[in-house]
């Protein structure tokens, strides 16, 4: 039987889970970068200091980006204090979770331990192992230059070849390279055509440089971007004529899609409603996989208030996280129902706008007998206050004791006052979403937060995703 103490641990990783998921240190609706910063910076430190074995576990859960990276920087950091057992588990996480990172911020967390001056031999066998699995050095090189420069120093590393050596610390002796990019590089300081053969973000330097119009710019660059650049600019392009720049929104992944769409003004939206739509449910068949159609009969409360406007730093991101949750449990239910705070019908249309009612739309979604009942909102319940937790007490308690239906509040906006995702009612599981494409795992998840597991099986949970995260063949697919 779980002790008091096991119960204490376990609530602090699930609050660290959430947290780790959800927040990226900025500026949210109801707080400032600021108390995100300060909020999250405690829970880092609280959790590496006291439960340091689950702490570099979480490096297999759905957490991002920001937050893998403080991870494997505090985990850098305090290598003396870990035992031999534990940095050899921590060594085979934190690789791992470098290899799915965008390399930005792999080489933005080199940076950070550079100034921090951690240089111990573990911290540079990372830097040395992860440098050397890149699959293309001399593109590395060109796009990140500095980064990789300053990475080789601090880890007292030989460049993987003579001419990336020259490149990365003489880059104005050499006549001519004989690696492709390199020499295109060369060349693109004073030839137009060359800086075409380079990555996107290198290239618009040399374009501003040279005084290419943008709009021919982006239209011959177009097939060195990434899906993501193509999707960021596919407006701006049009704008500016250059028709060229059309990314392929069947294969962006669902919850940068439906950003993307909520950025678009209303009236585009509806030209281009068949596009839009058809785009979103092949994102979501996608990111549904095997269970698609396996869920049963599902109902959805969905936040669309005002508070879903989100910050500047992220703009309708809340909503964007609605809007594909949406269409992902539409693949995943074989019966579903989707109810928006706001009353609109229409996903496609959905801007944030009024209070949050969401006790009333939690009524109408169990009307409707579901086996599962998901409610994706950041819990600021005010149509009127604290209905929504009343609601969801009586059910669970007198209405439906033998849990007939499941029910998991998924909330993508951490609460820096709490040091937690905002909840609903006690006896309602929550847990942070910060992707859509998360959300099964994260309802597998979110049991934990339903008090009546343990620590044993907590912990028995992080081995098993640990396992599978060491074993999986691929990286994830890039977000």
């Amino acid at each position: 039987m779980d002790t008091y103490g096991d119960l204490v641990a376990a609530e602090d990783v699930l609050l660290f889970v959430n947290a780790a998921i959800t927040s990226t240190g900025q500026r949210e609706f109801h707080s400032d970068a600021a108390e995100q910063r300060l909020s999250l910076d405690f829970l880092h430190a609280y959790i590496l200091g006291n439960y340091r074995e689950l702490y570099a576990a979480t490096l297999a859960l759905e957490i991002n980006d920001h937050n893998a990276v403080l991870i494997v920087r505090r985990l850098l950091e305090s290598s003396a204090e870990a035992s031999a057992e534990q940095r050899r588990t921590e060594g085979r996480l934190i690789a791992r979770r470098l290899a799915l990172l965008p390399p930005q911020r792999v080489y933005g967390l080199f940076g950070a331990l550079r100034r921090a001056k951690v240089n111990n031999r573990r911290t540079r066998a990372v830097i040395r192992d992860w440098i050397a699995a890149r699959p293309d050095p001399a593109l590395d090189a060109v796009k990140y230059r500095g980064a990789l420069k300053q990475a080789v120093r601090h880890a007292h590393l030989a460049p993987a070849a003579p001419e990336l050596g020259g490149f990365l610390f003489t880059p104005g002796r050499a006549a001519r390279y004989a690696t492709p990019i390199l020499e295109s590089w060369r060349r693109a300081h004073y030839q137009r055509s060359a800086l075409f053969e380079l990555p996107y973000t290198v290239a618009e330097g040399f374009a501003a440089r040279q005084g290419v119009p943008r709009a021919e710019f982006l239209e011959r660059i177009a097939p060195r971007m990434t899906r993501l650049e193509q999707l960021r600019l596919q407006e701006s392009a049009g704008r500016l004529g250059a028709g060229a720049v059309r990314a392929d929104l069947g294969r962006m992944p669902l919850t940068p899609l439906a950003s993307y769409v909520l950025a678009l003004p209303v009236a585009d939206r509806v030209a281009r409603r068949a596009e839009l739509t058809g785009a979103l449910r092949t994102a979501a068949l996608r990111a549904a996989g095997g269970q698609r159609g396996r869920w049963g009969r599902v109902a959805a409360v969905l936040d669309d208030s005002f508070s879903t406007d989100g910050s500047g730093a992220k703009r309708r991101r809340p909503l964007a996280v609605a809007l594909a949750c949406h269409h992902l449990l539409e693949a995943l239910a074989a019966d579903y129902t989707g109810l928006w705070t706001s009353g609109r019908t229409d996903p496609l249309l959905a801007r944030p706008s009024g209070p949050t009612p969401l006790g009333l739309r939690i009524l109408d979604a169990l009307d409707t007998a579901p086996e599962r009942l998901l409610i994706v909102s950041d819990g600021w319940d005010n149509a009127p206050p604290g209905l929504a937790g009343e609601v969801l007490r009586i059910w669970r308690t007198r209405l439906d004791p033998d849990r007939r239906t499941a029910v998991v509040h998924l909330n993508p906006v951490y609460d820096a006052d709490g040091f937690d995702v905002r909840r609903l009612a006690a006896g309602v599981p929550t847990a942070g979403l910060r992707d859509a494409e998360d959300l099964p795992a994260l309802v597998e998840f979110a049991r934990f937060a339903e008090g009546r597991t343990g620590l044993a099986e907590l912990r028995d949970h992080l081995a098993a995703a640990t396992g599978r995260f060491l074993a999986a063949p691929d990286a994830r697919e890039a977000r």
